[in-house]
């Protein structure tokens, strides 16, 4: 049966808030709305969020206003070759008039953590943000720290093709939820952004509509949105599915069956809906799961495509009809 929320007052909340940042946002993206959905999204689902796309499009921009469209702790950190684990961490460090050994929070110690360029830092400071990203805590020098609620990772890339990138581990891509790209603006849009951009900068006018006690609270309506056994066996269904692909050398994770699930429900609560239906998998399916696959040889020496080959997976898995309970 459907979670508490099903009387619909949790969900009205949650959908006005929501209308509220994807408003303050649009003053900034313009003419990328389905962009924006994924961004809300992807931060009620409690997950991490990775923007690929090439430079100049506003992959810092969209990371930037959502940031700001909540009244929160906000970090940046600009990943470069020679940023070091303990930057974005923090590091211990000897006070000589104490005598003992203080600990100074790096850059992951926000509510919300934008990741300019992540994949300009070598592997090993990539790998700083394996700990914090999945179970919300920092261990330096045996010390555990955890890190406040809600805790959101936004991080930017540019394709791996660009000059003096890195590509992410796999444990690192598996740890975002959602990988999605923004895109050349349509001629419309971008005419709008020459207005718009080049008087002032709509960022520097953009105000908080909500703060991080009203977001914990729309995430906790969102973990009470029901999910039916069935439409939890198509989820597993599509991510097994992947790992039998003779045309995959990685499949997709248990943990994207997790990610995937919660973002479905997330989805859902923006809709409006105390239930999740097999279209919110099937339509999170792409951007959720394409970026932790990895193709065989002979797939990539055969020019198929991550996305092409999850697309055939996907159709091959049937649908579960009446999944509403």
């Amino acid at each position: 049966m459907p979670g508490p929320v099903s009387q619909g007052a949790d969900l009205d909340t949650l959908s006005r808030v929501v209308e509220k940042v994807r408003g303050n946002i649009k003053r900034v993206i313009e003419g990328k709305p389905d962009v924006i959905s994924s961004a809300i999204t992807v931060l009620l689902a409690e997950g991490h969020l990775l923007i690929e796309d090439v430079p100049g499009v506003g992959k810092t921009m969209l990371a930037k206003s959502l940031a700001r469209s909540i009244d929160c702790s906000v970090r940046r950190i600009q990943f470069t070759p020679d940023l070091l684990p303990s930057d974005v961490t923090g590091v211990s460090v000897y006070n000589q008039e104490s005598r003992e050994f203080e600990f100074r929070p790096g850059g992951v110690f926000a509510n919300i953590v934008v990741g300019d360029e992540i994949n300009r830092a070598s592997p090993k400071t990539q790998s700083a943000l394996l700990e914090c990203m999945e179970e919300r805590q920092v261990t330096v020098d045996n010390t555990t720290y955890s890190l406040e609620a809600p805790f959101m990772v936004i991080a930017t890339q540019n394709p791996i093709e660009m000059e003096g990138t890195y590509a992410l581990p796999e444990a690192q891509r598996d740890r975002f939820m959602v990988r999605l790209s923004v895109g050349y603006p349509v001629e419309a849009a971008e005419i709008a952004m020459l207005d718009s951009h080049t008087m002032s900068s709509p960022l520097e006018d953009l105000e908080p509509v909500t703060d991080a006690v009203e977001i914990r609270k729309l995430i906790e309506i969102v973990t009470q949105v029901h999910v039916s056994q069935a439409v939890q066996r198509y989820t597993v269904a599509l991510t097994g599915a992947s790992r039998r692909s003779s045309e995959l050398a990685l499949g997709a994770s248990p943990r994207a069956s997790l990610h995937l699930v919660r973002a479905a429900k997330a989805s859902a609560a923006i809709q409006g809906r105390d239930y999740v239906l097999p279209d919110d998998v099937l339509g999170l399916a792409s951007s959720v799961l394409t970026h932790r696959l990895l193709p065989s040889v002979e797939a990539a020496m055969g020019g198929r495509t991550t996305q092409s080959i999850l697309e055939s997976i996907v159709s091959s898995v049937p649908v579960p009809e009446g999944t509403r309970a």
